[in-house]
């Protein structure tokens, strides 16, 4: 077989990592086979625009629910990251040059799906001077002129701390500027070796002092060996920089070649942090086995802007 011809490896730079056995999910975390009529209409929508969304890149166990109603969260900047973090199931590589038609496409496929609400993401792309910040304030323009009164959330990389990339897209006015911290900092050499705790949460207090007025948020995965002690000092860093939105879910192994689960923390369990962020301030949390970054975010927007004005009433 041939270079040209042979199949390639989903995660080649993971091919040295030990086998983990993915273990069997508990009953509270199983969800249905994608099947519905309205899941393949938003699925042909998506590959007529020739898209890549990270419901499918990351193996997101909410697709088929999501994809019913439409909500497809927008992947930018091709399928190919240049990290390789050891809880994330998207491609890692060499990147293919940025597509100039994609915030076209991108904002012709949100109109197409009739989104009030959508959430842009993107793979990390280290390779562009400007981390694709640029790229991510295009996509976002894109989509306001061809939907002016959808609301736009971004859930952008750390751009490597480039020089003035966070203000690019802060000046681009997305409703929701998100960052995920992804676990607990002592992990972080082990889970997500290409980052650094403290420049995330730099990030994230960085748009707040750009512009007040935007809401931030941040995500967290639980299940990968940290303590409850730790989630709480994580959450108290976050209200430190004045985040408003938290979302907790279940780390899920993707494959053989991932971190292992290291248990599966009960809906209980996510109902007690969800009253631990409560209690240091948060606007808004979502804790539960299945959330995720973009998970019911049209719906948790609304619920946002409906906690500032109680906050300020």
């Amino acid at each position: 077989m041939s270079a040209d011809t042979a199949p390639k490896l989903r995660h080649p730079e993971k091919r040295n990592r030990p086998d983990s056995p993915v273990s069997r999910k508990p009953d509270w975390i199983r969800v249905k086979a994608p099947v519905s009529r309205e899941y393949q209409a938003t699925r042909r929508i998506v590959r007529d625009n020739g898209l890549h969304t990270v419901c499918e890149e990351a193996a997101c166990p909410n697709i088929g629910e999501c994809w019913a109603r439409r909500h497809a969260t927008m992947m930018i900047m091709g399928e190919v990251c240049t990290r390789a973090c050891a809880f994330c199931n998207v491609t890692t590589g060499r990147p293919a040059p940025l597509d100039p038609m994609e915030p076209v496409n991108v904002a012709l496929a949100v109109a197409q799906l009739e989104l009030e609400h959508v959430v842009v993401t993107s793979v990390d792309r280290d390779d562009l001077e400007d981390g694709g910040a640029d790229h991510f304030a295009r996509v976002i323009g894109a989509i306001r002129s061809e939907s002016p009164d959808t609301t736009i959330e971004v859930l952008t990389p750390d751009f490597k701390d480039r020089d003035g990339a966070i203000e690019t897209v802060t000046a681009a006015r997305p409703d929701v500027f998100n960052h995920n911290l992804e676990t607990v900092p002592r992990l972080y050499p082990a889970i997500r070796p290409g980052a650094r705790y403290f420049t995330s949460l730099e990030l994230l207090h960085r748009v707040k002092r750009i512009d007040p007025s935007m809401f931030t948020k941040s995500g967290l995965m639980v299940g990968l060996g940290e303590t409850r002690e730790e989630i709480g000092q994580v959450m108290d860093d976050l209200r430190a920089a004045d985040v408003d939105f938290l979302t907790i879910g279940q780390y899920l192994q993707p494959t053989r070649k991932h971190a292992p689960v290291d248990r599966f923390v009960t809906p209980q369990e996510f109902g007690e942090y969800a009253a631990l962020a409560r209690g240091k301030g948060f606007l808004l949390v979502a804790s539960t086995p299945l959330t995720r970054s973009s998970y019911h975010a049209g719906e948790d927007f609304a619920r946002l802007r409906t906690a500032r004005e109680a906050r300020r009433g």
